[in-house]
């Protein structure tokens, strides 16, 4: 893979694993700064030239700095110089996304690339609507997105990703950027399908988690991440994705790490459930969001809306929220009429 030559300046909002990681693979090629709301947390980072909460045990390199100040985290992109295509990116939760747009609106950026995948809390919507709600249409927005573990990236392993967005220049720059070294990336203008195929993907790991903690064994596996492709497809039709789209890293590929890698945080939650944990434990145990929780909830609301029919998504939000058992989750989902859906 050819690396990218040119160095440019990077500040990454959100210091969680995720946001770690990226931040640590880019600082092998760009100077680099990341953006932490604890400031005592960023300062201890700063310290330590390690992130010892979320992602501990690597060490960051001489082009990776820390800071808790806002300001600063913006001008070390705002203030380049031009010409120098610099690339500002939000690494924080879904839920955290729109109050980090609105601190954001204070200032003259370029643009917005996100990490985080999900649907909004409460207004169902998708990250790029959050995006034109807070910041309109004029600021050129988009996701990085794709199978992906925190840990693997930052040990430099290979992986792949896909940045979508209706802007062709933004397109370009995170390629040039992000592409490079052991990270492949790939450009597509379909945010919707991107998005779904990213959000849906942890709900269906939570699933694969409870059959694999029941040992229900590979077959029902293969048959539960098949059967939930077909649901991410259905909801990412209804709401404007391309169908290709579903079939490429952001649908099958994601889909296929979450629900089957160790590293999955979602697949974890469901391997609890299995157990009889309550899903406040697991959420603790885990230190770290698992998406696919409050996803779930969201997605069932929107399918039902929209007509769309998804069982699986169906039978893990009861499981979730409805305190349904996970022995009769999987008797629902194989009770179904297989007539009725395709």
């Amino acid at each position: 893979m050819t690396a990218a030559t040119t160095s440019r300046k990077i500040t990454v909002l959100g210091a969680g694993a995720w946001g770690t990681a990226v931040a640590l693979a880019l600082a092998a090629r760009h100077e680099v700064l990341i953006w932490g709301r604890n400031a005592t947390a960023m300062a201890a980072m700063a310290a330590a030239r390690e992130n010892t909460d979320y992602l501990p045990g690597f060490t960051f390199p001489a082009g990776l700095q820390a800071t808790a100040d806002f300001g600063a985290a913006l001008a070390h992109v705002l203030d380049a110089p031009a010409g120098s295509a610099p690339l500002l990116i939000a690494a924080c939760p879904v839920a955290g996304l729109r109050p980090l747009l609105e601190q954001l609106k204070a200032y003259p950026i370029p643009h917005i690339v996100w990490l985080c995948k999900g649907f909004e809390s409460g207004t169902g919507l998708l990250p790029h609507q959050v995006a034109s709600e807070v910041l309109g249409d004029g600021v050129p927005a988009g996701v990085l997105s794709g199978p992906s573990f925190a840990q693997e990236v930052a040990r430099g392993l290979p992986c792949a990703l896909t940045v979508a967005s209706r802007s062709a220049s933004l397109r370009e720059n995170v390629v040039a950027a992000v592409h490079g070294g052991n990270i492949r990336v790939y450009s597509c203008d379909d945010l919707v399908g991107v998005e779904v195929g990213g959000a849906v993907k942890n709900v269906l790991a939570i699933a694969t988690g409870v059959a694999d903690g029941l040992g229900l064994g590979l077959n029902a596996r293969a048959a539960l991440i098949t059967r939930g492709l077909a649901e991410i497809t259905r909801l990412g039709l209804a709401l404007g994705g391309s169908s290709g789209t579903f079939m490429g890293l952001t649908g099958m590929g994601d889909l296929i790490l979450t629900c089957t890698g160790d590293l999955s945080r979602n697949r974890r939650v469901g391997l609890g459930l299995a157990q009889g944990k309550a899903l406040e434990a697991i959420v603790a145990e885990l230190g770290h969001v698992a998406e696919g929780v409050p996803c779930a909830k969201a997605v069932r609301e929107l399918a039902r809306s929209l007509g769309v029919e998804m069982p699986i998504t169906d039978a893990v939000a009861g499981v979730l929220f409805d305190g349904d058992n996970p022995k009769a989750m999987v008797a629902q989902l194989l009770a179904r009429d297989p007539r009725v859906e395709m």
